[in-house]
């Protein structure tokens, strides 16, 4: 059995990998799915409005529950309430730390 080795390429790996043979990122192309240097401003907002959605969605099973819709089970709203839940307890502890550590910032000596 004869195993052919083929030399190590540096630069072709580093390129599968999306990076620079430096180390830094690739630019993506605007039609990719990702977008580079969005902003935590951004991120922020795209995240407080899924948990929005999320309660939303949590409200209107529970009104459909209410209403006595046939298509709408007890479990399917409870696990969205606990979604929405969970969701909105993640985005208090963020605001919470954001606030924390802003405060730390403005009490540093300069």
């Amino acid at each position: 059995m004869k195993i052919d080795l083929k030399p190590f390429d540096f630069a072709q790996a580093v390129a599968r990998a999306g990076l620079r043979p430096d180390g830094t990122p690739l630019a993506r192309t605007s039609g990719s799915a990702e977008v580079v240097g969005a902003s935590f401003q951004q991120a922020m907002a795209q995240a407080l409005g899924s948990v929005s959605q999320q309660q939303l969605q949590a409200a209107g099973l529970q009104r459909e529950l209410a209403l006595d819709n046939p298509a709408v089970s007890l479990e399917q709203t409870m696990v969205s309430m606990q979604k929405a839940q969970v969701g909105f307890q993640a985005v208090l502890s963020v605001r919470s730390r954001l606030v924390q550590a802003y405060s730390e910032i403005m009490n540093m000596q300069v």
